[in-house]
């Protein structure tokens, strides 16, 4: 199979060099804007959508203009591929993967594309209309390279994202099975038994948040130390989303490393972010993120991820009869069954009850691992992987 993947690298651009960056920037902000507003109002006139070519070609003719060539300073193909940028949302909007595209700001993160004509030398790499910038390829590129994304955070770092394509010799599926259930009190709970921790990267910087957010409120706007304020209060954010994603790449890695099939639920997480009591600790917690990282690298090692219906009642059936507790509360955490007197953990007997749900409706193939029975017993293997686990939720406590 066919493999596209970017490698992402820090880039060290000079003064020149990040003016001509400011420049790429602005100008692919520019047109992105411009043309989003022309379609719109395109398509309130005439109730028709206006297509990529047309905004190409208009463009062409924009730029000849006086008022307009400024434009030139900018690389010819950033500014094209900011219009397909354009165009793959409209595609999004039509097909109900995304909402209707939004203006870019030029006070949030910025970034533009080159489709080709950049290259790496040593330890520095071209990009068109900046020159040879410096990167730290810490990880060496695999694959062939088919564009490349240069984007600045809000706390102005510099990024290159290198995308690349190579054939990759998918491996046997791993025999062992697992149902996860999502949570906020534990991130993840096993049908196995084991428990990863939530570890809440927003709730421990909380504190330091406040506190350089309130600073930032007592600062005059358009100062320096508002602007060093602001500075401070985006270092924090950008902390935790990087604590957030390396957590969810270790523990996606550990699952795809030792399960072949991996049951989930479907959860409905722009719907859950309306209850105002919980809408923080579910943004903490990363659920969407995790569950995408989840199934491409599951893809890529020739495994299952299957999520099955959110209506399922996973936490109130009984993983031993299958009868349903209709009166089980959201606090309790064990209950015992009416029917059979079997006692359960309600979080291990929702990934036992997701798994095998999983496994009767799932229509990929019926293979012995997939058709056999799943009781809550923890083998040899699924223990090696609970260590494994341990060590990821609690790094700090490793010996």
């Amino acid at each position: 199979m066919k493999i596209n993947a970017g490698f992402k690298y820090r880039i060290y651009p000079n003064q020149v060099q990040q003016q001509a960056l400011a420049v790429q920037f602005g100008h692919s902000r520019f047109v992105y804007n411009l043309y989003l507003a022309v379609r719109r109002d395109y398509y309130a006139a005439t109730g028709k959508s206006s297509s990529y070519n047309t905004c190409a070609n208009d463009l062409t003719q924009l730029k000849k203009e006086p008022e307009h060539s400024w434009l030139k300073e900018a690389d010819s193909q950033v500014l094209q591929q900011s219009l397909k940028d354009l165009d793959a949302a409209y595609g999004r909007l039509f097909k109900g993967l995304g909402g209707y595209p939004k203006f870019k700001s030029r006070h949030h993160k910025q970034s533009i594309r080159y489709p080709q004509r950049f290259k790496l030398n040593g330890n520095t790499i071209y990009l068109p209309k900046v020159g040879w910038v410096k990167i730290v390829l810490h990880r060496d590129i695999r694959g062939k390279m088919k564009s490349c994304t240069v984007s600045k955070t809000k706390t102005g770092k510099y990024f290159v994202s290198i995308l690349c394509e190579w054939e990759h010799e998918q491996p046997d599926s791993l025999p062992e099975s697992v149902g996860i259930d999502l949570g906020i009190s534990h991130f993840a709970i096993l049908s196995n038994g084991e428990k990863i921790d939530n570890p809440r990267h927003l709730k421990r910087s909380e504190r330091r948040l406040k506190i350089r957010q309130r600073r930032l409120s007592r600062k005059q706007k358009g100062s320096n130390n508002r602007s060093k304020a602001r500075h401070c209060v985006a270092a924090t954010h950008e902390r935790v989303a990087n604590q957030r994603r390396d957590f969810h790449h270790k523990v996606s890695r550990e699952l795809a490393s030792h399960f072949g099939y991996i049951g989930l639920e479907s959860l409905n997480v722009s719907g859950m972010l309306q209850n105002h009591k919980l809408a923080k600790a579910i943004s903490d917690v990363g659920w969407s993120q995790f569950v995408g990282f989840l199934k491409y690298k599951q893809d890529w090692n020739g495994g299952v991820v299957d999520q099955i219906d959110r209506w399922f009642p996973s936490s109130k059936t009984c993983s031993v009869c299958g009868s349903i507790n209709p009166t089980l509360k959201l606090s309790d955490r064990e209950w015992c069954c009416a029917c059979c007197g079997a006692l359960h953990d309600r979080d291990t007997n929702a990934g036992i009850n997701i798994l095998n749900h999983s496994l009767h409706t799932n229509t990929v193939g019926a293979t012995e691992i997939y058709a056999r029975e799943i009781r809550p017993v923890v083998r040899q293997s699924a223990r090696e992987a609970q260590s494994l686990l341990h060590w990821v939720a609690h790094p700090n406590n490793s010996a």
